[in-house]
């Protein structure tokens, strides 16, 4: 008697294993279109379609709010331009590539209106926090790089399975979003710039340590890695609804200028729960610094301001005429201070926590003024000195982390040299940084004695060497491992001598007393 087997049922997907897969479905549509060129075309264009169908399940949730409570709601798109109204329908080919596409979509012979895209670029909201500006602003600089009507009708029916209603479900895109966002960035050379690793940023936040009721600024935004630490660390401390309130408005705001990482900045923030977030996609540089009141002033800054870059004239100007510069790492550096809260009799000054390039420590000329500056008007009270390659593969030159306060002159500054795991050499793309290389540093941070890897150095000794930072670890062991093979060999020749002399003296103390028993 043949006996059958029962298969065995198939083990229910979890939500993350679910939507893993429908977002690997959806990329894998994409790779077949050819207008498509890489992670750095598909994933914005996966960001603005994901964006959409979260807009339309808000809509969705406040309508009902709305209905229950019995007073009208007018949604933030209208009509067909909703998801439900477009996704949905049997449009698709040419006809959904010239819906989305062109000024105008013929919807029957003569009549027309607005595509998609020139729809959504020209809303119109009552001021900068209306949801029908964000979206304006969102959509300045997006277009659809899809050629094939037919694969992106099967993008968007993908998507349309997902649920932003569901708490879970958004926080699990979240995260499977910023691994997107790592993709990306490794992907394209020049996407770099605007990242910062994970680790680092997490252990800014948990040093500057936010609290509710403060805003926290990042004026160069990038994809909005800091923001949404900020805001994940203030949800933590939101109970109330009171309190969510307060965490929903301008809890973190920032500033981007460049179309992508801001429409992917906008996406992040959303998909960790921020309902508008407020980023502003101007030049954070275009203001006069002499115009900057207390009103634009806020409690924390977290940056990772770009390097390397110029900034033309009309930038330049906003600055005091003594300090200015076409580097943008040094116009960040003064704008941040600026920003800074004032300490008051009831309350103390901002705070910031900034990574700068080495080049920065040392400079001179307008980079000494600022520090000057900042030695004199703030606190300087530490120096984080990151090991080589944090930053791999986007660039190899050595960054900082430097922590203060508006308020108080600096009398001293704590220098701690962050050390690379041991065995490690680098740091790379593959093995980067990790937060918990930090908790010894962490636990340092409220405790400070000096240590092999820890220093002070008095704010004398810094002026008086033209307000030089870049102060070597005096009480460091010395590297032979990865020491320069030249200097290697020099110090070791250089031991070796010492050691003949000695032996010599020694030779010759001993021929004397021989002298002295014969």
């Amino acid at each position: 008697m043949t006996r059958t087997r029962t298969p065995k049922p198939k083990a229910e997907q979890s939500t993350a294993q679910r939507l893993s897969s429908v977002i690997k479905s959806v990329r894998d549509i994409m790779r077949k279109d050819k207008g498509l060129n890489g992670d750095a075309d598909r994933l914005p264009m996966l960001t603005w379609l994901m964006f959409l169908k979260f807009l339309d399940d808000l809509e969705q949730n406040h309508e009902a709010e709305a209905e229950f409570e019995g007073r009208p709601y007018r949604p933030v798109l209208e009509g067909m331009y909703r998801w439900r109204g477009w996704a949905k329908s049997d449009v698709t080919g040419d006809d959904l590539l010239a819906f989305i596409n062109n000024e105008k979509y013929e919807v029957e012979p003569g009549e027309s209106i607005p595509g998609l895209l020139a729809y959504l670029r020209n809303l119109q909201g009552e001021g900068n926090r209306d949801r029908r500006t964000v979206v304006a602003e969102i959509f300045r600089g997006v277009q659809n790089r899809m050629i094939n009507g037919y694969l992106l009708k099967e993008v968007v029916q993908k998507l349309d399975s997902l649920d932003f209603t569901s708490s879970e479900e958004s926080h699990t895109l979240g995260a499977l979003y910023e691994g997107m966002l790592k993709e990306m960035r490794d992907a394209a050379g020049d996407a770099g710039e605007f990242y910062t690793p994970r680790a680092v940023v997490r252990f800014m936040v948990k040093a500057l340590d936010p609290k509710l009721g403060e805003v926290v600024l990042d004026p160069a935004s990038g994809t909005g890695g800091f923001l949404v630490e900020a805001f994940e660390h203030l949800k933590e401390q939101a109970k109330t609804t009171e309190e969510l309130e307060i965490l929903q408005n301008r809890s973190v705001i920032g500033g981007e200028a460049k179309p992508l990482p801001y429409l992917l900045a906008q996406m992040n923030l959303t998909l960790h729960g921020m309902e508008s977030p407020q980023i502003d996609s101007g030049n954070s540089l275009r203001h006069n610094l002499s115009e900057i009141g207390d009103r634009d002033r806020v409690d924390v800054i977290l940056a990772n301001p770009p390097f390397g870059g110029e900034e033309e004239r009309g930038i330049q100007n906003n600055f005091p005429a003594d300090k200015r510069t076409s580097e943008t790492a040094l116009l960040f550096m003064q704008l941040i201070m600026r920003k800074l809260r004032r300490q008051t009799h009831n309350q103390q000054g901002g705070r910031a926590g900034v990574v700068v390039p080495n080049g920065f420590l040392f400079s001179e000329g307008v980079g000494a003024r600022i520090k000057q500056e900042l030695l004199e008007e703030f606190n300087l009270h530490t120096i984080v000195r990151l090991p080589n390659g944090v930053f791999a593969p986007y660039t190899s030159i050595p960054t900082n982390i430097l922590f203060f306060q508006r308020g108080e002159p600096t009398r001293e500054v704590w220098y701690y040299e962050h050390p690379l795991p041991a065995g490690k050499k680098n740091y790379s793309k593959t093995q980067p940084i990790q937060f918990d290389e930090f908790a010894p540093l962490l636990d340092w941070w409220t405790n400070r004695e000096e240590n092999e890897r820890a220093w002070r150095v008095d704010v004398s000794a810094i002026a008086g060497n033209n307000f030089n930072l870049d102060i070597k670890n005096p009480n460091a062991a010395q590297d032979f491992e990865h020491m320069p093979p030249q200097t290697l060999l020099a110090d070791i020749m250089h031991k070796e001598r010492r050691i003949l002399e000695l032996l010599e003296e020694l030779q010759a103390e001993l021929g004397q007393k021989a002298d002295m028993h014969a």
